[in-house]
């Protein structure tokens, strides 16, 4: 079973089929949603009309709004500030503490993707080691490149809900010689489409980015496989929903009327 997008070439674009897609599934919600973004980058900030509606949704609602979310997943500003790999050791010592609430989850993706512990000796910079080897040019494999976020020693407790919702991405290479592309797949174990794809996206856009910066390697596609995705109707009224989709539909026809 699962739920395939057709490829979408920006961040709104896949958000916006695949809340259509879900939506009209039974209950609203499916297993195995599939999305493939060409261009993570496009359409991924405020600047644009649906990414603003979305963030202005989220803030008259008290959720986390865009920029939060897209900051769980990769903190841009921070490495647009201090540079790699300076802006490791400011995450930890200035973020972590000031937005850490238990012990086993931060609600930042970046701190597991940062330090993965070890029964013994220092934690492993997953994206630093991963860059490394993305460098090396005595490393042949194209498809060795994983990032770990589950933990079960951490995440695994009598909870329905909480935690960590993003479980593992992988980098992989792409094509060949001047062709060849870095591109990312996350998969989710629960997805809220409302909420947190649109802001999950243009993380996961920004950290593919960052690796593509640091190893040298060209940006490629973005997917995402959402083991079970929901539109938020336990969460917020349906004719709050439908009212921001009616916006964002408006938004993207304007556009398109005057390309």
């Amino acid at each position: 079973m699962y739920l395939p997008v057709p490829p979408q070439p920006d961040c709104v674009s896949a958000w916006r089929e695949a809340v259509r897609l879900v939506d009209a599934q039974p209950g609203h919600h499916e297993y195995n949603v599939l999305i493939d973004v060409a261009n993570p980058l496009a359409r991924a900030s405020l600047a644009d009309p649906v990414v603003a509606a979305v963030d202005a949704f989220h803030d008259a609602h008290r959720a986390k709004r865009i920029e939060t979310v897209a900051n769980t997943i990769f903190p841009a500003g921070l490495y647009r500030r201090y540079g790699s790999p300076q802006f490791y050791d400011r995450f930890r010592d200035n973020v972590l503490p000031k937005v850490r609430s238990k012990e086993n989850w931060s609600g930042y993706y970046f701190e597991r993707m940062m330090t993965l512990p070890q029964p013994e000796g220092k934690p492993i910079n997953q994206l630093a080691e991963i860059i490394g080897r993305l460098k090396n040019p005595s490393v042949r494999a194209l498809n060795k490149f994983e990032l770990s976020v589950f933990d079960p020693a951490r995440d695994v407790d009598g909870s329905p809900y909480g935690g960590q919702c993003l479980s593992f991405a992988s980098f992989k290479l792409i094509g060949s010689g001047n062709d060849r592309k870095l591109g990312l797949t996350a998969m989710y174990r629960n997805h809220y489409y409302i909420e947190k794809l649109l802001g999950n996206l243009i993380g996961l856009g920004r950290l593919l980015q960052f690796v593509c910066e640091e190893s040298g390697a060209q940006m490629g596609p973005l997917t995402i496989l959402s083991t079970h995705a929901r539109i938020d109707t336990d969460k917020w009224n349906r004719s709050d929903i439908n009212s921001l989709l009616e916006i964002c539909d408006q938004a993207n026809a304007e556009l398109a009327a005057a390309a």
